[in-house]
């Protein structure tokens, strides 16, 4: 029973350990046996009957599994000795397939390399292409500049040295022979040099040599150059009318050749010296050649003077600027009619660029102002501007065909231009001044233009001076004094505006319908009077734009006229009577005179110097108003007088008048007491002033 209670303890057991063994890891098989061997005796032989019985059981269960599965093993098998033939004839093609691959890949491998051969042999070749496109300009351009040097061109080859050294050596500079080209250069300017001033010692025993051929070329040309400048003399003739604004851009593009620089900066200093060297030496060599050319040979027929030619030629130019002015004046005519003597209305940005474009006109307060606005100037100053420089034009085409130096010619254009602004321009500018109907705001107008025009004489001498390259700081440059011109012409305008204002003053002073003989005044001032002072500060008010002397010379003038034209009206021989009633009614008019005078109509007065052109007036009807005859006898001839202004003749003129008046108009007078004493003072007065006025005319 013990052993059978131990069987079936061990049982259980031995199962866990087989369970243990066939699902554990055969690393941990070692402790799982030892346990069989470790816990009871006759467990090992228990334990390996188990094991029997457990393999039997396994192996019933792969049998069964064999049996299952065979049938099928059995036609696998069948189907792989089926296969195996195909599987050697598969190999069979999978070996030859192999071998012709390989054949075929070697061939592969070859092209390969040669196209990665070619690839990079390519890309050299474009590499070298870019390099070779670099250099070959350099090497052409040195080849030109080798050809250039021994055609004997050497004025190109230094053209062709400075492209080289300014665009086509930066490019090649990290090349040896670039460096040794740019080594060699300045040798070659050295030989052109000393190549040049041999052929240019040369040129003198070469030109007579060649001289008749010469002469027939000239001849030639001279006949072109004049059939080309009577064709351009037609077309503009054609031009000129068309318009009077004159587009300036190939004038301008024309100064820009003239004057555009022929060498670049690099190096300017060296080739300065160098050219100005054989300048200086040309010079004195051409004036060597010049009087041997001249001095003919024994054994030609050209020993004829020819200043007589050039005589000729200078006296044809005077007719021609003869002929210009006469042109230009009719130009000048046609300008001033169509002018409207108003300042030029400016709208917006284009319209004033498109004025300070035509004209050099400068001036910040203007320019500071908002849109619109308006230029002090009228039309017709930016036409006379460009009219000038057209004559400039003109007058240069005729100069340019005498071959003279540049200094003569600038000469030739001062003097010209001077003869346009001095008696063309400025007789046309006095005839407009004449004109009857040129009024007071017109001639304010011409004083205006002709200031701006004055200030753009600088600028005609700058065009003058961009045409000729002469500068104005030479010695020997004529100065465009005909600015002087303008001067007149506001002195003339200055002069004429005085007049016709004081012709003004005589129409409103004509319009004068005193009664002489009136009793009592009317108790205000003259309608003609205040129509006449209201004239006068609504044309002060114009004069505002005037300088201001001018505006002061005219006011100053215009009071002192109408303080004249008052008296000589006191005075008229024609007037016989004056009452006093009258005096008062005039003594009211020139109060209201002198009231205009202390308003400063023109400002820049100083004190009441305005009102001391009514002076004379003031003290005699003072005088006459006062009636104090013992202190103007009494203190007549010292300075301190208070009637130092009125003069005894004319007081005794117009005491006589109010006398015979005093008489006609008091029949009675004599009956009267006051009026009989009113009458010998009258008459004592005037034995006075006439024993004073024969002591005068004695002593003078």
């Amino acid at each position: 029973m013990a052993e059978s209670g131990e069987g079936l303890g061990t049982v259980p057991e031995h199962e866990r350990i087989l369970q243990e063994i066939q699902s554990t890891d055969t690393a941990c098989v070692g402790p799982t046996l030892r346990s069989v061997y470790d816990d009871q005796p006759n467990a090992h032989k228990k334990f390996m009957e188990k094991l029997d019985a457990c393999i039997r059981n396994h192996d019933k269960e792969i049998e069964k599994m064999c049996n299952f599965h065979h049938q099928g093993f059995v036609d696998a098998i069948t189907e792989l000795l089926k296969v195996r033939t195909d599987a050697e004839k598969l190999k069979v093609q999978v070996t030859d397939t192999n071998r012709r691959f390989q054949d075929a890949g070697k061939e592969v491998i070859v092209q390969t390399e040669d196209i990665i051969r070619c690839r990079i042999q390519q890309r050299n070749i474009t590499t070298v292409i870019e390099k070779l496109q670099l250099c070959l300009p350099v090497l052409e351009m040195y080849s030109k500049l080798k050809e250039q040097m021994s055609a004997k061109r050497y004025y190109s080859a230094l053209k062709t040295m400075e492209q080289l050294e300014n665009v086509y050596f930066p490019r090649v500079s990290q090349y040896r022979f670039c460096q040794l080209m740019i080594e060699n250069l300045p040798k070659l300017r050295e030989d052109i040099k000393e190549i040049s001033m041999s052929d240019l010692k040369d040129f003198l025993e070469s030109i007579r040599k060649h001289s008749d051929k010469i002469g027939e070329t000239a001849m030639k040309q001279a006949q072109q150059q004049k059939l080309f400048s009577v064709i351009l003399q037609k077309q503009n003739n054609v031009k000129f009318g068309k318009t009077m604004y004159i587009n300036e851009r190939i004038p301008e593009e024309r100064n820009e050749i003239v004057l555009k620089p022929v060498f670049e900066e690099e190096d300017e200093n060296e080739e300065e010296g160098d050219e100005e060297t054989f300048e200086n030496y040309y010079r004195k060599q051409r004036k060597k050649q010049a009087r041997l050319v001249l001095q003919p040979q024994s054994n030609m027929g050209y020993g004829f003077p020819v200043n007589r030619l050039f005589d000729l030629l200078f006296e044809i130019r005077d007719q021609y600027n003869e002929t210009l002015l006469k042109k230009w004046a009719g130009v000048f005519r046609d300008i001033f009619e169509e002018d409207n003597y108003s300042p030029i209305p400016i709208v917006n940005e284009e319209e004033y660029k498109t004025v300070i474009s035509k004209f050099p006109f400068q001036d910040p307060d203007v320019e500071k102002q908002s849109f619109p606005k308006k230029l002090p100037m009228s039309q017709s100053v930016p036409h006379i501007y460009i009219q000038v420089k057209e004559f400039i034009y003109a007058s240069l085409k005729f100069s340019e065909s005498l071959h003279r130096s540049s200094t003569e010619i600038d000469d030739m254009l001062r003097k010209s231009t001077n003869l346009l602004l001095t008696r063309t321009l400025s007789s046309c500018l006095l005839n407009l001044i004449k004109k009857p109907h040129i009024g007071l705001t017109e001639l304010v107008q011409i004083i205006i233009n002709t200031t701006h025009l004055e200030q753009a004489c600088k600028y005609l001498e700058d065009f003058i001076t961009n045409i000729t390259n002469i500068s104005q700081e030479t010695v020997h440059t004529t100065r465009l004094y005909g600015l002087s011109t303008f001067k007149d012409a506001r002195h003339a305008a200055e002069g004429e505006i005085y007049t016709k204002l004081n012709q003004k003053i005589d129409e409103f002073v004509q319009l004068a319908d005193y009664d002489w003989t009136m009793s009592e005044p009317d108790g205000r001032a003259s309608g003609y009077l205040m129509d006449l002072i209201n004239f006068l500060r609504s044309i002060f008010q114009v004069f505002t734009h005037l300088p201001g002397k001018v505006a002061q010379t005219a006011c100053m003038s215009a009071c002192q006229h109408l303080s004249t034209s008052l008296m000589q009206m006191l005075l008229d021989s024609e007037l016989k009577q004056i009452s006093m009633g009258a005096v008062q009614q005039f003594n009211l008019d020139v109060i209201q005179c002198e009231l205009f005078a202390s308003s400063e109509p023109v400002p820049g007065f100083q004190g009441d110097t305005l009102q001391l052109a009514f002076i004379d007036l003031r003290q005699l009807l003072d005088l006459f108003m006062v009636w104090d005859w013992s202190t103007y006898l009494a203190d007549y001839g010292q300075p301190a007088s208070k009637y130092l202004r009125v003069n005894p003749n004319t007081a005794l003129t117009l005491l006589e008048k109010m006398k015979d008046t005093s008489k006609k108009n008091n029949i009675f007078a004599q009956f009267r007491k006051n009026d009989r004493d009113k009458q010998k003072l009258i008459e004592t007065v005037v034995k006075q002033l006439r024993s004073l006025v024969n002591g005068m005319s004695q002593h003078t």
